[in-house]
């Protein structure tokens, strides 16, 4: 090779690092994924999809960073904290880590997944122009709790007393009860409030439930019961009680019904929002969004074995029977 054309290449190759050495140091935009308990690998997967869809995928041109504070509510201050000195690109927060990190940051933006009224809550001032670094999706679980209760009545009619296992320490646990005594009314139903905000407790409750005779119950609101659904399932199926839930989760773990909007697409939608907050668009501007799917699934296989019989009408309208 002549000296002139090994000069080249050489001068080439040298030309060629500083692409290289950029291309190995690009950082990635973060988002990080703040709950107060399981993340639950159906809605990280929807969200990642909704990522998808609008062009990001994890790993490739953005990072999703997973953070869970196993039910313990003080860590969540610090993982919000956390994540604002990791200066991330937004955060996605469930209902309980909601106020965490609007306490954390004014800059940083936020899109809640949450099945509380977000007005009411605090959340955002407003559906249309929540303002601010705020914005995400609600699902409004505590508005279908008379709902819930009327498909109970549906199933068991002859039920003059049913049971609601509630978590007191769920902070919006004082709106689901006036919401479920308003349904109750309505329906001419005695509805019993029985309270559990740990394993232990839920087992003492169950006990409870089985004392007064109930006929029926229903299963509240928010993160501490979702994470203790099998726990919860397995104690409604030992003692004979039919009980609806707020969503799927339940049911596939072998709860007999469950009625509620579909929190895998409500975080599908989020993972849209947080592209389009990544694409430059601000929070504050992207009006809240609100449920457009909501499913009836029922469990005939739990049905079967504590021989209740749902009738073809119930049946034909769920979204999906398990067998």
């Amino acid at each position: 090779m002549r000296r002139r054309e090994f000069i080249s290449l050489i001068g080439g190759v040298a030309a060629t690092w500083p692409l290289v050495a950029q291309a190995q140091q690009r950082v990635l935009p973060v988002v990080g994924l703040l709950r107060g308990r399981e993340a639950l690998p159906l809605n990280t997967a929807a969200f990642r999809r909704g990522l998808s869809d609008s062009g990001y995928s994890d790993g490739n041109n953005v990072t999703v960073d997973i953070r869970v504070a196993e039910g313990k509510r003080d860590q969540l201050s610090e993982l919000a904290a956390d994540l604002v000195r990791k200066r991330v690109a937004a955060i996605v927060t469930n209902t309980n880590a909601t106020p965490f990190a609007i306490a954390a940051t004014k800059s940083i933006p936020i899109v809640f997944v949450t099945g509380s009224d977000p007005v009411v809550a605090g959340f955002v001032p407003s559906l249309n122009h929540p303002g601010g670094n705020v914005t995400g999706v609600s699902f409004f679980n505590e508005g279908l709790i008379s709902k819930r209760l009327e498909i109970l009545h549906e199933l068991v009619p002859k039920a003059e007393t049913v049971a609601l296992l509630v978590d007191p320490d769920f902070f919006r646990a004082e709106a689901e009860l006036r919401e479920l005594d308003k349904g109750g009314r309505a329906l001419g139903q005695k509805v019993v409030v029985f309270k559990a905000s740990s394993d232990r407790e839920i087992d003492a409750a169950f006990t409870a439930i089985t004392e007064a005779k109930v006929s029926a119950m229903l299963v509240g609101l928010g993160e501490f019961l979702s994470s203790l659904r099998r726990q919860i399932v397995q104690l409604a199926a030992l003692h004979k009680i039919p009980a609806i839930y707020i969503g799927r989760q339940y049911t596939e773990a072998g709860g007999l019904m469950s009625y509620g909007a579909s929190t895998p697409d409500a975080y599908r939608r989020a993972g849209v929002y947080v592209a389009r907050i990544l694409k430059g668009e601000k929070p504050g501007d992207l009006p809240v969004e609100l449920p457009t799917k909501f499913e009836l699934v029922i469990n005939l296989r739990t049905a079967k074995a504590l021989g209740i019989t749902i009738s073809p009408a119930l049946v034909a309208r769920a979204d999906e029977v398990i067998e």
